[in-house]
């Protein structure tokens, strides 16, 4: 079963810094494109970061300068740095992966867009 798992998330006050991480396991045998994403309250999940396998980011507006996001494919692993945080940072922060090709009985799969449970970013003072 392939499945992503965030930690970092926690209370950070206004103008901290945090890092967010992702692992993916599983049989992967590779992964296209991860992304972070996020959910405040009473709002509609978001883009916050997207990363391929050769390095290309893209950033919403509202992180570009403040977020840097980087992965380690040998790891399988997502990392989202957050500094200069905001109260509008303030989300569940959930790992995306699109384009994950999988092994099983010795098949390559591919697989559906994954999602992670999500890890709390609170943005307070």
């Amino acid at each position: 079963q392939v499945q992503l798992v965030e930690s970092g998330g926690g209370l950070v006050q206004p103008g901290g810094s945090l890092r967010l991480s992702c692992v993916a396991s599983g049989s992967i045998l590779s992964i296209d494109v991860m992304g972070w994403y996020r959910q405040a309250p009473g709002k509609e999940r978001e883009l916050v970061a997207t990363i391929t396998s050769g390095g290309s980011t893209n950033y919403a507006d509202s992180v570009k300068g403040r977020y840097t996001m980087s992965r380690d494919n040998a790891k399988k692993t997502l990392y989202l740095q957050m500094n200069d945080v905001k109260p509008e940072d303030t989300a569940v922060y959930y790992c995306n992966a699109g384009g994950v090709i999988f092994s099983r009985g010795g098949m390559r799969i591919r697989s559906p867009e994954i999602w992670g449970q999500g890890t709390l970013v609170t943005v307070s003072s």
